[in-house]
């Protein structure tokens, strides 16, 4: 047997009232799972019990004891949500009963695959009766996902079969897949309590990341913030507890009423809590009756449950046996991720009914029932191909940055979404406009071809202007800043789109103002008069006078005058030797008033102060007092 020193994984125990569950742990690890003074009293297990035994190869079984009753059935499903593995125990002297039906059905619907089976209370039977319940239970097993699982026969009361049970839980490390690291980690509380001198303490099966100490938490739904002052498993003290493993967390600022079971425990920001998901769940072939549109069910997931109104997607009910999708509009917020698994049961009677798969747990809508597209959306998402996952988020959302595309909403890490936007975009699916923005290829043709369609639209009607003002585009184009500025330089880059002046006027990239002989007469003529008088030119109402509104603009748009003030112009050649003048007279702490640059060109105060206060706004120089010195922010300082 190969050595798996450290490896952790979580066992839930399984099965009927009294068949020996709790008296299975108690011989595996020597602790006791019945904490409560009730459960002792009672000899029935009420709650969640915890223990952890340390298999023949060096790894550590952390169990979970839930109770067999009925009665009890909620908190069994709270300790069924986060485990690894299953231990179905059935008493040898009554073979299968109600509750390991419904315990093997719940495995069945959380697609629990690893198991062992208990055959428990071989002291009361004999060989013949013990061959005819193992047979019994191996054809219940048939057709769930714990089929061909090691049956084994075992007295907790004399110790035979004990042994045997844990080098069959041995035997499954090798094939129970190690907890992922998803770089969000969440702990779904199914234990809250005190503990004298740390405060608030609570507990649950750790997912999806990793808590260390000192890390700042969140508690779903409610928002709250807070901190791991200390991280425990298994009872021992360490720096930082590990995915898929149990977990106590104390937490600081928090009291127990501050918190119940079913919250989450999550890094900050990496979860958001929602009521409405889709999913694709299965009824059980024994349930009493169809699942209708707008039933009510209750819902368990992890640790929590909450009651849900079921909207039905493409079908007017789901029969026994049938699978389906649904819209769960849940009574309050909790916390998902895509690929979760859920059980439902009817509220009363209680009973198990069915479960399914979180396909999307922030849905951009509440869908019309039958509508194909709406049906086919749920086909993709219920698609075992991430990458169709991918592109349907991005049909919803985009073109968006990864972020907004929420990797916990599509069951992925964020490294596994970087690396399908990667191969998406090689086979030419999606684009990636620029910096952290993306799209499909069918969005950003769509853009492009409304964006090619208004610039030229704009060209023709404005032909004497480069083009349209980048705000008043990109209200036509209805898309947030982020977005425009990538759907712009991509244009760019593929060489139909540039853009003109300090404004960054954006124009078809063939788009070219032409001025006719008359207007071009006039703009020489205009320009002479700039030359003759550098520092002292024409105004705006001079140059309009000379040339037009029209011509003006495309001179100033093309960089052929500069426009520092509304009233006051200098051609380009000056301007830039004006501003290097100032910068030269000001490095090295220099400092310069109005009536210096006014002496300096030779010019009057209008011009002097309508540069300066130019520099002023682009932060080539900052104003103190009457002076101005060189701005530590300016790209041309010392």
């Amino acid at each position: 047997m190969s050595e798996r020193p450290g490896r952790i994984v979580v066992i839930g125990t399984a099965g009927h009232v009294d068949h020996g569950k709790s008296s299975l742990v108690r011989a595996l690890t020597g602790t006791d799972p019945d904490r409560l003074a009730e459960e002792k009293a009672r000899g029935l297990t009420i709650d969640l019990g915890f223990a952890w035994h340390t298999l023949p190869s060096g790894a550590i079984a952390s169990f979970i004891d839930v109770p067999g009753h009925e009665d009890f059935i909620q908190n069994a499903l709270a300790g069924a949500g986060g485990i690894d593995a299953a231990l179905l125990v059935v008493a040898a002297d009554e073979g299968p009963m109600p509750q390991t039906r419904e315990h093997l059905a719940i495995l069945n619907l959380l697609r629990v695959e690893h198991s062992v089976i208990a055959l428990t209370k071989t002291d009361l039977v004999d060989e013949e009766w013990l061959g005819i319940v193992r047979d019994e239970v191996a054809t219940l097993l048939e057709g769930t996902t714990l089929e061909g699982a090691p049956i084994i026969p075992i007295s907790a009361k004399t110790g035979e079969g004990v042994a045997a049970i844990s080098e069959a839980l041995d035997a499954l490390i090798d094939v129970i897949p190690t907890a992922r690291d998803a770089g969000r980690a969440r702990l779904s509380v199914d234990r809250v309590f005190s503990m004298a001198g740390f405060g608030t303490v609570v507990t649950g099966t750790l997912r999806d990341g990793y808590i260390a100490v000192g890390d700042p938490l969140e508690v779903l739904p409610q928002g709250k913030s807070t901190r791991a002052r200390g991280v425990q498993m298994h009872g021992r003290a360490v720096e930082r507890a590990l995915p898929g493993t149990r977990v106590a967390v104390n937490l600081v600022g928090l009291d127990t009423d501050d918190i119940e079971r079913g919250d989450v425990i999550a890094a900050p920001g990496a979860y958001k809590t929602t009521r409405l998901i889709d999913a694709s769940i299965e009824l059980l072939p024994d349930a009493d009756a169809p699942l209708r549109h707008d039933a009510q069910v209750a819902v368990f997931h992890a640790a929590s449950e909450m009651i849900a109104r079921v909207r039905l997607i493409g079908e007017r009910r789901i029969e026994p046996g049938g699978t389906g999708y649904v819209q769960l509009h849940l009574a309050g917020p909790t916390t998902f991720a895509a690929g979760d698994r859920l059980v439902l049961r009817l509220p009363s009677p209680s009973k198990t009914i069915g479960g399914g798969v979180v396909l999307d747990p922030h849905p951009p809508r509440r869908h019309r029932r039958f509508r194909d597209e709406v049906v086919d959306r749920f086909r993709v998402l219920e698609s075992e191909k991430p990458e169709s996952r991918v592109l349907q988020a991005l049909v919803e959302r985009g073109p968006c940055a990864p972020d907004a595309l929420d990797v916990a909403s599509l069951g992925l890490t964020s490294v596994a979404l970087s690396e399908i936007l990667e191969s998406l975009e090689a086979e030419g699916r999606v684009v990636h406009l620029s910096g952290a923005i993306w799209s499909t290829a069918e969005k950003w043709a769509a853009i492009a071809g409304r964006l090619r369609g208004f610039l030229s639209d704009y060209h023709r009607a404005h032909p004497l202007r480069h083009g349209p003002p980048p705000e008043e585009l990109r209200g036509r184009l209805n898309l947030e800043a982020a977005v425009f500025a990538a759907v712009l330089r991509c244009a760019e880059s593929e060489g139909w789109l540039a853009r003109d002046g300090a404004q960054g006027i954006p124009r078809l990239a063939d788009h070219r103002v032409n001025l006719s002989a008359e207007q071009e007469a006039a703009v020489a003529a205009l320009m002479a008069r700039f030359a003759a008088e550098p520092h002292t030119p024409p105004g705006r109402a001079e140059a309009i006078e000379a040339v037009g509104t029209a011509v003006l603009d495309v001179l100033i748009a093309r960089g052929d005058l500069v426009a520092v003030e509304m009233d006051v112009l200098f051609d380009s050649q000056t301007y830039a030797d004006m501003r290097a003048a100032v910068i030269e007279r000001l490095r090295g702490g220099g400092r310069i008033t109005v009536a210096d640059v006014r002496d300096l060109f030779g010019t009057t105060r209008r011009y002097a102060l309508g540069l300066m206060e130019h520099l002023d706004r682009i932060h080539v120089t900052r104003r103190m007092g009457d002076e101005r010195v060189l701005a530590r922010t300016s790209e041309d300082g010392a």
